[in-house]
């Protein structure tokens, strides 16, 4: 660089080299100054962490502090539908500039890998006296799609409050980390729960490598989206990860039962039929090229139609007892949980366009597969009808198929903590997109509030001082809980812990409050209705 030189420079006790411009102060005021591309290339950082010496950017633009960015992290190598294998290089520079690629999958994120199980951390210190608390993400999708490489996932505005040190995870997906072969082939015992099994070796990297980052390895908090929060559902009824994480939020996420092993093996057939691969040779599935291997996803779900599902598979190996039920896992009532929802979830499944020209007439057979239980649909609607009467079939439509499908599981959730006396605080989110009201608060609205990501590409909170002081609510109560396993704080209305009594609720909105068992009439419409963990 032109009139530029570098030198490094060691914090004494902290692990952090920091490459500066000559002239110190003015170079830090002008980083701020800098574009994107020249802040990258001055402003690296290099991190001496048991598992390697990283090298992350630094970035000043968007963040309340400063923040260094190590993307791309290597946590673990794993051979096709296999445990994972730790990572480390002890004492040998790694670059962690940019992320690592996806699990192979139908989503759109690129670029696609078997080689996925990458991680990445921000962060305002590298003070091992820090002690910051550790917040850890888990990305949505289900457990098909989805990367934490999306922009409404960068930690690094969170980071940037300079109270807690932010990790996301990539893991494997779909039938690269959930087909369950054990049954067929005892080389695959570990099959239906790799992708579980990733997770928590990512925790054990978190745990012998993120002091060097300012993190504390005995504050670690789990926060995760739909498929994110089923995952940490999943974790917390799992032997092998205990110890590992001692705070989880789950955000229209749930997993009230694990998938049994006999559905798992009808899916793993229909999935191998699909690829004309026989269960008695195995060999064609390892010697496939992933993209043979995506193809295979379309294939029908023996159980419930469509697209093959995947779960973690209750396999009596690393999965022993379905996570809520019959009741919450003893081994995970130890760790204090939040448990939200979105007000609308399903009105970001099925869109307004596919349904506004629903009548009373054609209203129930259009939602009876949307409710995702076998109820009469006829009966739902006509209960509606006379608790709502104001309502249009569209309302009904959007109401009933989001407490039926996608909130009820978080009601069972948490009844089952209150009832076993386990610290648990529930909260809906009812602020709305500000680009499509039609979509009201619909699933993943709360991603970019909690992340701070309310510019990023996807986000539809806008950025005005409602979406903002929404997001500083949710991310407010967050740290929270990172930081003592209860998210009340100064600033908002006493948050109590959710019990049968009183059923107190956290609303998040521009202006947010408590509500005591907000939407009753409805969880109770479908409480007397079974209730079985969709794709279980």
């Amino acid at each position: 660089m032109t009139g530029m030189a570098h030198r490094q420079d060691r914090n004494p006790g902290t692990g952090l080299h920091r490459r500066t411009l000559i002239g110190g102060g003015a170079g830090a005021a002008a980083l701020a100054l800098l574009p994107c591309a020249a802040r990258a290339a001055t402003a690296a950082a290099r991190i001496v962490a048991p598992s390697g010496i990283f090298t992350g950017e630094g970035q000043a633009e968007g963040v309340a502090k400063p923040v260094w960015g190590f993307r791309g992290i290597r946590y673990a190598t794993a051979e096709r539908f296999r445990a994972p294998r730790p990572y480390a290089t002890p004492g040998q520079p790694r670059a962690a500039m940019r992320f690592g690629p996806v699990c192979p999958q139908t989503g759109h994120y690129q670029p696609q890998s078997e080689d996925c199980l990458y991680l990445n951390v921000w962060t305002s210190t590298a003070n091992a006296r820090a002690k910051l608390p550790v917040m850890l993400y888990i990305h949505g999708g289900a457990y098909a799609n989805g990367s934490v490489t999306d922009p409404l996932n960068d930690g690094a505005a969170l980071a940037g409050r300079g109270d807690v040190v932010v990790v996301t995870v990539n893991h494997r997906l779909n039938a690269f980390g959930y087909l369950y072969l054990a049954r067929l082939d005892p080389r695959f015992a570990d099959s239906g729960n790799a992708g579980q099994l990733d997770l928590i070796c990512a925790l054990q990297w978190v745990r012998d490598n993120i002091a060097a980052f300012g993190g504390d390895p005995a504050r670690v908090m789990l926060f995760g989206q739909s498929g994110g929060g089923a995952k940490i559902a999943t974790l917390t009824g799992m032997p092998a990860a205990q110890g590992l994480f001692h705070r989880a939020a789950t955000m229209s996420g749930q997993q009230v039962t694990a998938q049994g092993p006999l559905h798992a093996g009808d899916r793993t057939r229909a999935y191998l039929d699909a690829l004309g691969v026989k269960p008695g040779n195995l060999q064609p599935l390892l010697d496939m090229p992933i993209t043979k291997l995506v193809e295979g996803l379309r294939a029908t779900d023996p159980i419930l139609g469509g697209g093959v599902s995947f779960a973690p598979v209750l396999d009596m190996k690393w999965l022993v007892r379905h996570p809520f039920w019959p009741d919450a896992n003893p081994i995970g009532l130890s760790i204090p949980m939040m448990l939200g929802n979105v007000h609308d979830e399903t009105r970001a499944f099925v869109s307004p366009d596919t349904v506004r020209d629903l009548t009373w007439d054609t209203l129930p057979d259009r939602l009876a597969p949307d409710l995702r239980i076998d109820v009469l649909p006829e009966w739902v609607v006509g209960e509606y009808r006379k608790q709502f009467p104001d309502w249009s079939p569209v309302d009904v439509f959007y109401a009933a198929s989001t407490a039926g499908r996608s909130w009820r599981g978080q009601v069972i959730e948490a009844e089952e903590r209150a009832r076993a006396g386990a610290p648990a605080w529930v909260y809906q989110v009812d602020f709305t997109s500000r680009t499509d009201p039609r979509r009201g608060a619909f699933h993943t609205m709360d991603i970019p509030l909690v992340f701070g990501t309310l510019g990023a590409a996807g986000s539809q909170t806008g950025t005005a001082a409602d979406a903002r002081a929404a997001s500083a609510a949710m991310q407010d109560s967050f740290v929270a809980f990172a930081k003592t396993g209860d998210p009340n704080h100064a600033g908002l209305a006493a948050w109590p812990r959710y019990d049968m009594r009183q059923r107190a609720t956290m609303v998040f909105d521009a202006t947010s409050r408590v509500e005591n068992d907000p939407r009753r009439w409805q969880r109770e419409l479908f409480a007397r209705i079974p209730y079985i963990q969709p794709g279980t």
